[in-house]
């Protein structure tokens, strides 16, 4: 069910503790730890603790909570002082688009030049 830890869901347990992340923010509702394998000098993972598959479920269902997975990617962004020289924000949505893990999660890129169009 949609918002329910899914036993088979890498983010959902990383979310329990009972896979490990490196964790840079955590709020009631989200999770910021950095990506594994990372693309820029900064490359943190932001979820909502609650699972959908993707972004656009996670917005429909729940817009606060989207908003709120939003703001901590902005306070990462600050966190690792890329605010300032720019960052981008991705949502891979779908396995087409690069989606590896079916949890809504958006990253966060900064710390080097991100040409456009992106690749």
């Amino acid at each position: 069910m949609a918002g329910e830890p899914q036993a088979d869901c890498l983010f959902c347990k990383i979310v329990a503790g009972s896979v490990p992340a490196t964790v840079v923010r955590e709020t009631g509702t989200t999770v910021a730890f950095r990506d594994i394998n990372p693309q820029a000098p900064t490359h943190v993972l932001v979820i909502p603790k609650a699972h959908y598959p993707d972004a656009a479920s996670l917005a429909a269902a729940e817009p606060q909570l989207a908003a709120d997975l939003l703001r901590e990617a902005g306070e990462v962004a600050a966190g690792d002082k890329v605010d300032g020289t720019g960052y981008r924000i991705v949502f891979n949505t779908g396995a087409g688009a690069g989606q590896t893990v079916f949890h809504a999660h958006a990253h966060v890129l900064g710390g080097r030049g991100l040409d456009w169009p992106p690749g």
